[in-house]
């Protein structure tokens, strides 16, 4: 007769013991089991006779538990922000993404995938490029602030299960300005060969508002401040640039004494480090007609090369006209000398001339007189 054996397991366990014959117990659990959170078991079994006393034994077995893929990857967030400079070199290591699988072996290995994202018409992927082992973004190309400021894509995060899980996440991706365009000045406008003047009357008080130079920068933020400097002019006693309007106003009343002809330099400068600049003239007529200014203007000095090139233009057209007008000259005098030669030659022959009677020749009516012309012909030796 076989003793009755009683088994336990100590509590708090997720399983039990189920009798299936006489002294044989199936463990059994009793609520799903999640590796991510208890990855194994220590299980103590306690047998118990009932003899009397009874007598006990245990044994403790580790139990532990198998991973299936049922966890996708997972960001930390949902949005990720990174930053690039302008002109960066190819091949720029910008950001890293990170995702992490709470899965085990295959099921927790992950590979990045970039989302097939179009920008300014071009594939993502002409742009930046992901590392799929290491999440390393890095800049195919070098990026331009104005012409793309911003980058937004998609980056997969997939796992090596069977059936394979996936999150998303989105990067954004801000290109930073650099100081890499100088001002460009929209008024006054500079052509090369013309005067372009702003009038300011005799009679002008101080403050009076000459002109304005209008000038804008491509690039961003403190890249984009423009500040007006005067640097040269006829009389700087006369005039003055507002610093941040780039306004030009006498200083002092305008008196008969001052030139008419006024030339001011203007320099327009950003804020970048290092700074660029620009420089423009404007030219000032101090008149109080616009007459008086076309007959005084045309003074004012132009663009050396350009007047360099008019002066050659104009030369090398009067050579070109005088060595036509000459040859002629030459042409037609040596055919009228050999003309008047030629008939001083016939004027002198000797030779007699003999007339030439065509057939149809005859007298019309005893008149002597011809009904045609006719040729004659001179033989000389």
């Amino acid at each position: 007769m076989k003793t009755l054996v009683k088994c336990q397991i100590n509590s708090k366990l997720p399983f039990k013991f189920e009798s299936s014959l006489t002294n044989y117990y199936n463990l059994i659990t009793e609520q799903q089991l999640d590796r991510e959170s208890v990855p194994e078991y220590q299980i103590t079994i306690i047998a118990t006779d009932c003899g009397s006393p009874p007598l006990t034994s245990s044994q403790t077995i580790n139990l532990k538990v198998s991973d299936i893929n049922d966890n996708a990857p997972q960001f930390d967030q949902n949005f990720f922000f990174a930053h690039i400079q302008e002109n960066n070199s190819p091949g720029h290591s910008i950001f890293t993404v990170r995702a992490y699988d709470s899965d085990w072996g295959q099921n927790a290995r992950i590979t990045y995938l970039l989302d097939d994202t179009q920008m300014s018409g071009s594939p993502i992927t002409t742009f930046v490029s992901l590392n799929s082992e290491t999440g390393v973004l890095s800049a195919v190309r070098s990026l331009d602030y104005e012409q793309i400021k911003q980058l937004e894509f998609v980056v997969k995060a997939q796992d090596g299960g069977s059936p394979p899980l996936s999150s998303n996440t989105t990067v954004i991706l801000r290109v930073q300005d650099q100081n890499d365009n100088p001002p460009q000045v929209l008024y006054p406008v500079q052509t090369a060969g013309s005067v372009v003047a702003e009038m300011v009357p005799r009679s002008a008080d101080v403050g009076y508002l000459v002109t304005k130079v209008v000038a804008v920068d491509v690039d961003s933020g403190q890249n984009a401040w423009l500040s007006y400097k005067l640097q040269k002019a006829t009389d700087k006693a006369l005039f003055e640039v507002g610093l941040q309007n780039g306004e030009i106003r006498t200083v002092r009343q305008v008196t008969e004494k001052d030139l008419l002809k006024q030339r001011l330099t203007v320099i327009v400068e950003d804020n970048g480090q290092p700074s660029r600049s620009t420089t423009v003239i404007v030219n000032v007529a101090v008149a109080d007609s616009f007459p008086e200014v076309l007959s005084e203007f045309t003074d004012f000095p132009h663009d050396k090369d350009y007047n360099d090139n008019l002066t050659f233009y104009l030369v090398l057209a009067l050579a070109v006209v005088s060595f036509l007008f000459i040859t002629c000259l030459v042409v037609i005098i040596s055919v009228k000398i050999y003309r008047w030669r030629q008939s001083r030659i016939l004027y002198h022959s000797s030779l007699p001339v003999i007339p030439y009677y065509p057939p149809r020749y005859s007298d019309t009516l005893g008149t002597g007189t011809l009904p045609h012309t006719y040729n004659y012909e001179v033989c000389r030796t």
